[in-house]
């Protein structure tokens, strides 16, 4: 049994990760928050035994094996580095960092130390994109030539906070959401995207001069071109991915969530055929690999490798949407 160390008290370990956790065969024992009043009441009301106000206590408890990071952006790093020391593998959310060169660090580091590194890339782990990317391979579409992601939703209330008014923290839709669209991409057409170009838009609910919408392009090694539209603004969207070959297109909708759910048609000359889907918990089937890894026994759904990737594309659509120019995306790698 792997057992698990939250560092933060966030809303995503609570509403998606513990249950995962847990429903997976893991155990988590401590948390920490920096408010020691927060900590406790988070502890009591999720039943974790330990709640702790240092990373140093949480990363240096024997009896924690691996660490949750939910943290805001800026604080990843050196929260990884401190796992990664103390010989704990490390499941961080995206972005990893704030800087490439710190994201592949963090990989460095967990690489360094024999852990298990994972991003919590949890698009990847749907029925949906695994049905796309399993359809591409099997040439159903013949060669992909175009994607469309619509990825703009509704930021809630209780989720809105730093990712509208704290710059510093990483906030703005692209680091939060245009990182999604970009793994998912990644891992259906199993190709790495090269440069892109991109418009921001202040829509009225950023501060601080942040992003809470932007559309933009993205272009593949393999030469497919990709539209992107995320938002924190729209209320009334729904989302979806296409994929489109030179002998077919793939269309999901309502497949950008958490939720396991949505569906898949694919077009063809033939017609119309919805792909069979075995919708199952999206955190639930990562941490079911991360398990695994930490056994010895395969990979992690997403690897550090795959979160700095993700961050590398966040940036360059930033910077493009920044200068208006075309932006390459280098990984260091």
């Amino acid at each position: 049994m792997t057992r698990w160390g939250l560092i933060g008290a966030s809303t995503i370990a609570k509403e998606w990760v513990i249950g995962a956790i847990r429903a997976t065969g893991g155990e988590v024992v401590s948390v920490m928050s920096t408010s020691a009043e927060r900590g406790k009441a988070y502890a009591d009301e999720q039943g974790i035994t330990k709640a702790v106000t240092s990373l140093d206590d949480l990363v240096n408890d024997p009896d924690v094996d691996a660490v949750y990071i939910s943290t805001t952006n800026e604080l990843h790093r050196d929260q990884a580095l401190a796992a990664a020391k103390a010989g704990k593998h490390i499941l961080c959310e995206k972005p990893l960092a704030m800087s490439l060169e710190d994201a592949r660090a963090m990989v460095k580091a967990a690489k360094d130390a024999g852990v298990v590194m994972a991003t919590n890339h949890h698009l990847r782990n749907a029925a949906t994109h695994r049905a796309m990317r399993e359809a591409i391979k099997a040439g159903r579409i013949g060669t992909p030539l175009a994607a469309r992601v619509f990825h703009a939703v509704y930021l809630p209330p209780h989720l809105q906070g730093w990712r509208l008014d704290k710059p510093e923290a990483g906030g703005g839709v692209i680091l939060d959401i245009t990182v999604h669209d970009a793994d998912t991409l990644r891992f259906i057409l199993d190709d790495d995207p090269v440069e892109a170009i991109a418009f921001s838009q202040a829509g009225g609910m950023g501060k601080a001069g942040l992003e809470d919408a932007v559309m933009g392009v993205m272009r593949f090694r393999n030469g497919v071109i990709a539209q992107f539209h995320d938002g924190f603004t729209t209320k009334f969207a729904e989302t979806g991915l296409e994929l489109h070959g030179t002998e077919g297109s793939l269309i999901g909708r309502n497949v950008m969530t958490q939720r396991a759910t949505g569906t898949v048609t694919l077009r063809d000359a033939s017609g119309e055929h919805a792909l069979p889907l075995d919708h199952k918990n999206l955190y639930e089937t990562a941490l079911s690999a991360f398990h695994a890894a930490v056994a010895g026994k395969g990979q992690p759904s997403a690897a550090g490798e795959d979160g700095v990737w993700s961050l590398a594309t966040g940036l360059a659509v930033v910077e493009a949407a920044r200068t208006g120019r075309t932006v390459r995306i280098e990984t260091g790698y």
